[in-house]
């Protein structure tokens, strides 16, 4: 998770990818739209390597696997 940080400065703190201000659900947003990690390095962010692209993924991972969802019955 290096490759992630939150800073309350840097877009009111949403997680990016360290070094720049390129956050990580632009990223997932990208990714949701059907781009690869070429086409997204290509033709939006090409200081980027695949790995921090993959970083983005792991991040988002982890807080879905650290939610504690409780389901209402209906």
């Amino acid at each position: 998770m290096d490759r992630i940080s939150v800073n309350h400065q840097i877009h009111f703190g949403k997680p990016c990818i360290a070094g720049t201000r390129i956050t990580v659900q632009s990223i997932l947003e990208l990714l949701n739209e059907g781009l690869s990690f070429d086409a997204i390095i290509q033709d939006y962010y090409p200081d980027l390597q695949v790995e921090d692209i993959r970083a983005c993924l792991r991040y988002a991972i982890a807080l879905v696997a650290a939610e504690d969802i409780r389901l209402m019955p209906v």
